[in-house]
């Protein structure tokens, strides 16, 4: 029934690509610019947060552009795992109660960007073709 829906695997793929470093880049402006306005970074950063919030701001818009893909991915992937065990695995064992849900889906996530690469609409896919 779905066997159709494979010719668009590429697109599909972009589109994971993009809502997931739109949805990442939130949480670096969070850090950096307080947008969108957050209690829990009112009292400022130490350098750890400074560092995340760079990362995923920056990282973010290089995902969603396709640029480097798969290296941005594996760093951004082991930030996401260290971020989960250093701030949310020392609250709980369960993820839904140490709210590292989010940690865990961008972790893995880009940790299948790594294998899958860009998908469709990237600069690494427009650089490839231009050679």
């Amino acid at each position: 029934m779905f066997e159709g829906l494979s010719k668009y695997q590429p697109q599909f793929l972009a589109v994971l690509r993009i809502v997931t470093a739109l949805l990442y880049i939130e949480h670096g402006t969070m850090k950096l610019f307080g947008f969108p306005p957050s209690e829990m970074f009112a009292n400022g950063l130490g350098t750890l947060m400074l560092v995340a919030g760079i990362l995923e701001t920056f990282g973010g818009l290089l995902i969603i552009i396709g640029f480097h893909t798969r290296t941005v991915a594996f760093i951004l992937s082991g930030q996401m795992a260290v971020a989960y065990f250093m701030a949310h695995a020392p609250q709980g064992f369960f993820p839904a109660i140490n709210m590292g849900e989010a940690a865990i889906l961008f972790c893995f996530i880009f940790l299948y960007l790594v294998s899958a690469g860009p998908g469709a609409w990237s600069v690494d896919n427009a650089r490839r073709n231009a050679v």
